[in-house]
């Protein structure tokens, strides 16, 4: 019995040890893992703090630097802004300037007027003195004439009337033949200055362009190709644009030769393609010049835009538009058509603001007087009239359209710019050098001649070459047999003797081509 009891109080003693041992070591391990915590929470803080001291130098930087990209904007908008007003400032310097030169013109003027108030004054004070002379006379014949002619005073009355009214108009016409005289001189000074001041203002080149542009080649192996096989490529590009070609023995070049600026200008460009492409054959060759064509038509519009935005002019309806780009291939007696007038446009402009009139409307009379020239339908009408007609119906102002059929004395002149375009259009047209006669009168009688020949039936081109001495027809081969077309040439020739002046003589030559085209799908 004793022996359980020691066993159990044994079995206790060591239950109780080891409990307290196992509460010993357990909190010994909740310590360590206390003091691992703390190390690790004061690691984490710490970590933080370093990371929150970076973020902090980071966010700093980025604010310096935000602030010096700012500050350098507001310095470079700051540096703008005293451009700008230094700009206005000078604007306004020159504005002033402007006033005050001015108002010296002004002053200039009223002294000049004040003068003239002045011997007007002195004339009519001469006037007064004149006609108490004339009282004290008729009352000196009153007396005489009643005393030697013993007439009653009435009838006296009556002569001496008569004589005083003679006299009195005598010396009225007198008076008023010398203040025109007078005003005429004043006038003509008045007007040579604007006249000589708007042309010394205004500077133009005056280079004439003739019948011939030259095309200029790499090598003289191109010209072989460009004649073709037994000469078949140059005559395909001679019929499909009316222009000659001259191949000879000049190095790297080759002569087109045309009346027609246009056709010149279509042949040159169609050459440049072929010549780069490399291939040259008739059908290629019809083919770029077709699409070259629409090309020419293209540019045209865009030189009549940028003409009407170099002179400032607004709201012109397209087709006055395309009929000044067409300006450009056009001449008057050598002068190239739309470089006279943007000059007289540019002139138009000048003297309106010198004499106060409308500048805007002046410059676009000056530019459209002589559209009438481009016009592509036939019209009997001078071409101040017929310019005049198209500005109507394109709807311009009444004083452009004015402005422009009176500029030949064709119509009475309403507005105050047609004298002003007239002076302008006569300025330009008699420069040195600015035209040439005989080269309108050629470029015409080459033209009528290609006009009476397409009035033939089946004709459907004709183009004048040589000089004038070939004119070759292209007539509709379906529409035109071979006989017709040799009894066509020789109509034609028989026209031309009766109905045209020419040197020399003429070759007609009539072509008829049949051609049969389908597509293989």
């Amino acid at each position: 019995m004793s022996e359980y009891v020691l066993l159990a109080v044994g079995i206790i003693a060591g239950l109780a040890i080891g409990y307290f041992i196992g509460q010993s070591l357990l909190k010994k391990k909740v310590q360590n893992h206390e003091e691992e915590a703390q190390k690790e929470a004061e690691r984490i803080l710490k970590d933080a703090k370093d990371r929150a001291e970076s973020v902090k130098r980071d966010r700093k930087l980025e604010a310096k630097e935000h602030f010096l990209k700012l500050k350098s904007e507001f310095e470079e908008e700051t540096s703008k802004k005293k451009n700008i007003i230094i700009q206005n400032e000078q604007k306004v310097k020159q504005m002033q300037n402007q006033a005050s030169q001015l108002l010296e013109k002004n002053k200039r003027e009223e002294n000049e007027l004040n003068s003239l108030k002045q011997k007007l004054g002195s004339q009519m004070e001469a006037a007064t003195k004149r006609k108490e002379e004339a009282e004290k006379m008729l009352a000196d014949q009153v007396s005489q004439l009643e005393k030697i002619s013993g007439l009653s005073a009435d009838q006296a009355k009556e002569q001496l009337m008569d004589a005083l009214k003679a006299e009195a108009e005598a010396k009225a016409s007198s008076y008023v033949k010398s203040s025109i005289e007078e005003a005429k001189m004043t006038a003509t000074k008045e007007a040579k200055k604007i006249v000589i001041q708007t042309i010394q203002r205004t500077a133009a080149e005056q280079a004439i362009e003739n019948c011939v542009s030259v095309f200029n080649i790499e090598s003289d192996e191109i010209k072989g190709k460009i004649i073709g096989r037994e000469g078949r490529n140059i005559r395909a590009l001679e019929a499909a644009t009316g222009a000659e070609i001259i191949v000879d023995d000049t190095p790297e070049a080759i002569v087109i030769s045309s009346f027609d600026p246009v056709r010149r200008e279509v042949t040159r460009l169609a050459l440049h393609r072929l010549v780069q492409d490399g291939r040259i054959h008739p059908a290629r060759i019809e083919e770029v010049v077709n699409k070259t064509r629409k090309e020419i038509d293209n540019e045209i519009i865009e030189i009549g835009e940028r003409t009407v935005l170099d002179l400032g002019i607004h709201g012109l309806h397209p087709e006055l538009i395309k009929m000044v780009g067409r300006m450009r291939f056009r001449s008057s007696y050598g002068q190239n058509l739309l470089q006279h007038s943007r000059e007289v446009a540019k002139l138009c402009g000048t003297m309106a603001a010198e004499m106060g009139f409308n500048v805007k409307l002046a410059k676009r009379a000056g530019l459209l007087h002589d559209i009438g020239k481009v016009y592509n339908e036939e019209s009997d009408l001078p071409h101040a009239i017929l310019g005049m007609e198209l500005a109507k119906k394109y709807k311009e102002h009444p004083e452009v359209c004015n402005a422009i059929g009176a500029h030949h004395d064709e119509i009475e002149m309403t507005a105050m710019i047609s004298p002003v375009i007239q002076v302008c259009d006569a300025i330009s047209g008699s420069r040195p050098g600015a035209r040439r006669e005989m080269m309108n009168s050629y470029v015409q009688r080459l033209q009528d001649l290609e006009d009476l020949a397409l009035n033939f039936d089946g004709v459907e081109k004709c183009y004048a070459i040589q000089a004038g001495r070939e004119l070759r027809v292209i007539v509709d081969a379906e529409s035109t047999s071979d006989d017709a077309a040799g009894m066509l040439s020789h109509n034609i020739s028989q026209k031309i003797e009766k109905e045209m002046q020419y040197p020399g003589q003429i070759k007609v030559t009539v072509i008829r081509e049949m051609r049969s085209v389908a597509f293989a799908k």
